[in-house]
């Protein structure tokens, strides 16, 4: 009786010292990774957050910029849909990007 404890306490302690090792070894391992990430991050820049701004102001001057976007995406595609020739799809190209601002200025009344 007194054997048969002594071998199974063996046993247990024999999985309990492989479980101590599997996870020093894992340890071990994740430890190297965070060294070698701290390396790598410290050579990189940082990302630096912008705040972004909040507000009735500020939510109506997105909107207000997706509009125009959406318009001058619509315009570009109606374009290229109408016009066969290189020069107009550029014509129509430079004019908006060339239009975009004194629009802007006009319909949203942005004289700052």
């Amino acid at each position: 009786m007194s054997k048969e404890r002594a071998r199974r306490r063996a046993e247990r302690e024999a999985e309990r010292e492989r479980l101590t090792a599997v996870r020093a070894a894992r340890e071990a391992r994740a430890a190297r990774r965070r060294e070698l990430r701290g390396r790598v991050t410290a050579v990189l820049p940082r990302p630096v957050r912008v705040a972004r701004q909040s507000g009735y102001l500020a939510r109506r001057r997105r909107t207000e910029n997706a509009v125009v976007a959406a318009l001058w995406f619509l315009v570009q595609v109606i374009a290229w849909i109408l016009f066969d020739g290189w020069m107009a799809r550029l014509g129509v190209f430079a004019g908006s990007i060339l239009l975009i601002p004194v629009l802007v200025t006009i319909v949203f009344d942005r004289r700052s």
